[in-house]
């Protein structure tokens, strides 16, 4: 199983935070925001991953994480996002380091409190497909809605004005490595990006979606200034990563 943390974007939510570094590198507490999502993928035991970032602050990736050592990675590789096009295209960059084997992609400004093991391990039982997590937040018009059938997810509304449900997909995905002939079927979605809710609706249509609920908290960390603050206090107050 490979991972990959997609830590790239412009970051214009968090100005002027961000006007002079990549969003990800900015503290969480008492560590790097890219750290957590690194941690949760190797507390998931995934120690091959790849960072994929882009902007002018990609070569701070490099000189922070060096080869990974300090988290016990087997291998830490990177990639490079020339422009701002969308989740579904930084994670088509990672294409070559998939190699055709099942992959867990999380964003890089996802922290959690617990731990995805028992989803990962449900998705390496599951013989095709992808896996979405979902978490009930109080504020799912902002995230993709999934539309629910007993166990089933039926679609995924992308920020709906109306949300139907409270709950939220949270950006972390599992997919095989058809994902990459998904997204090559995209088209650019009215804010000219590749949506990764498309990629999601994809696996939908085929049937071959499923979902676990997140355990304990989860935060997002790139969302706003006051989301940026509500992540740094939970993490102060409750710690994240936990096994």
């Amino acid at each position: 199983m490979k991972g990959v943390v997609l830590a790239g974007g412009s970051g214009t939510r968090l100005h002027p935070l961000t006007r002079i570094t990549n969003k990800h590198l900015l503290p969480i507490y008492d560590k790097p925001m890219i750290y957590y999502p690194i941690q949760t993928l190797v507390n998931a035991g995934i120690t091959d991953i790849l960072i994929v970032t882009g902007g002018n602050n990609a070569g701070d990736f490099l000189r922070l994480l060096g080869n990974g050592s300090e988290f016990g990675l087997k291998h830490l590789n990177y990639a490079y996002q020339e422009r701002a096009g969308g989740i579904a295209e930084a994670l088509g960059l990672a294409q070559h380091f998939v190699a055709g084997q099942k992959v867990v992609v999380i964003l890089g400004d996802n922290i959690i409190e617990g731990s995805i093991l028992r989803a990962v391990k449900n998705f390496e039982e599951q013989e095709q497909g992808a896996k979405v997590l979902l978490k009930e937040v109080p504020d799912p018009e902002n995230y993709g809605v999934p539309i629910l059938d007993g166990d089933r997810i039926v679609t995924i509304e992308e920020k709906p004005t109306k949300p139907v449900t409270n709950y939220a997909v949270i950006g972390i995905y599992m997919y095989d490595g058809q994902v990459f002939d998904v997204i090559r079927t995209l088209k650019p979605s009215g804010r000219g990006e590749m949506e990764i809710t498309d990629v999601n609706n994809a696996y939908i249509e085929r049937g071959g979606m499923t979902y676990d609920l997140l355990e304990g908290w989860w935060a997002d960390a790139g969302a706003s200034i006051d989301g940026y603050l509500f992540s740094n206090n939970l993490v102060a107050q409750h710690g994240a990563n936990k096994l």
